[in-house]
């Protein structure tokens, strides 16, 4: 039996992580566009990611992983700004 490195967990948990994600948006759990979902998304794709740079690299698995991030941040950001604008319309009491 091979020895699993730190990478092959990180890769593991990176895919449990994304697809415990897309489970609990199925189940309705989830949001989308919530924080969590996004986190478990870019986590996940971080982890799979790390896997595949110390470990047997694959170009188009870690393109699709950098995609998958930066998709995962880009939604982070757009909620974060569109909640800061909600706060900023708000009348102050």
């Amino acid at each position: 039996m091979s020895t699993l490195f730190w990478y092959d967990w990180a890769g593991f948990a990176g895919v449990v992580l994304v697809l415990l994600a897309f489970l609990l948006l199925q189940a309705h759990k989830l949001h989308g566009n919530g924080l969590t979902y996004q986190l478990m998304n870019v986590l996940g794709a971080l982890g799979v990611a790390l896997s595949l740079l110390f470990g047997s690299f694959n170009a188009s698995a870690f393109a699709l992983e950098v995609a998958w991030m930066a998709i995962g941040i880009f939604g982070i950001v757009r909620s974060a700004r569109r909640r800061q604008a909600e706060r900023a319309s708000l009348p102050d009491l």
